[in-house]
């Protein structure tokens, strides 16, 4: 599994600075309220995300924002639902990215293409998947986990069939020899709560969402899957020095719109978003969590998308994963 290319985490500023827009524009477009479809359901990363940028995004369009759980088809319920909504700048979709761009090579059918009904506005946010257990499992490493794998069945719970944290357990799984059994649920609140209550034993998931159940003690981490350490937990290694080296995956959160939105919205959207996710307290409260602040011009993330996806096709294809 290769790394993620590092400079899509470096934060685009000059880019952003280019599209700003009045606040008058802003206003003379957003003419009601405006919807942000998070297609899971509460509580994971992207839902996290959404609510803390719903407030300040209100106060500057000087509209109702809405957060709209629309959990369903391993996210594909709410995608669907803003790939088919008015290109008129008023119905977003916050989702993971990196999620997202596997889709199309999981699924073999969809109702919608998302390099052709979609359009990228801005990335958000990355965060690193943490590999953790219920206290109650006996290992404290990987190497730990991998050997007890082999010796009894461990549940493996996955935000969603063909979701970025399933396929990164696949690749941990046939780097190591690891043997589980993959659980799916409708979200990473859902595979949080089950693995905190012992009917999963093993996790990953962004580290946003997670590290807070690993700081009360209701899970343990055993790594991360970032490329080095994080500075928040600098005991914890990295799943690239536990033995399966070069692995990185994580969570990329980012808004997106449905295609044919005029590009000026685009743009004003992108400036507003830029502005909000970079303002000193909100970007604080990310890295305390984990998070770090990732923003691109609408060009550059479209061409991320598309990276993602060709990377992602190439594991879903040696691993073999398709769904109906």
């Amino acid at each position: 599994m290769k790394p993620i290319t590092r400079r899509h985490l470096l934060a685009h500023a000059a880019g952003a600075a280019a599209v700003l827009a009045t606040p008058a524009f802003a206003e003379s477009w957003a003419t009601k309220p405006i919807r942000i479809v998070v297609p899971y359901p509460p509580g994971g990363s992207s839902d996290i995300i959404a609510r803390l940028i719903s407030q300040p995004l209100s106060d500057t369009l000087k509209q109702t924002v809405v957060v709209d759980n629309r959990a369903g088809a391993n996210g594909n319920l709410g995608t669907d639902a803003v790939a088919k909504a008015p290109a008129d700048g008023h119905t977003l979709l916050l989702c993971d990215v990196g999620a997202l761009a596997i889709t199309s090579s999981v699924y073999t059918k969809l109702p919608f293409d998302p390099s052709r009904d979609l359009a990228g506005v801005t990335m958000l946010g990355y965060s690193p998947h943490m590999l953790v257990v219920h206290p109650s499992v006996p290992a404290n490493n990987l190497s730990e986990l991998v050997a007890l794998s082999k010796k009894t069945q461990l549940n493996f719970a996955v935000t969603a069939l063909g979701s970025a944290p399933h396929l990164a357990g696949v690749a941990v799984e046939r780097a190591t020899g690891a043997k589980w059994t993959y659980i799916p649920y409708k979200g990473g609140s859902q595979a949080i709560g089950d693995t905190v209550g012992g009917q999963a034993q093993v996790l990953m998931n962004g580290m946003l969402a997670t590290l807070p159940h690993v700081q009360s003690g209701k899970l343990k981490a055993l790594a991360v899957s970032k490329k080095t350490r994080m500075a928040l937990t600098p005991d914890l290694p990295t799943i690239a020095e536990s033995g399966v080296p070069g692995f990185e995956s994580g969570t990329w959160q980012g808004v997106l719109v449905p295609a044919g939105t005029p590009p000026r919205i685009v743009q004003a959207l992108n400036a507003e978003l830029v502005r909000i996710i970079r303002a000193p307290d909100l970007r604080a409260r990310l890295i305390a969590q984990g998070a770090e602040v990732v923003t691109m011009a609408p060009t550059e993330m479209n061409q991320f998308f598309n990276t993602e996806r060709a990377r992602w096709a190439k594991v879903v294809t040696e691993a073999g994963v398709r769904l109906d």
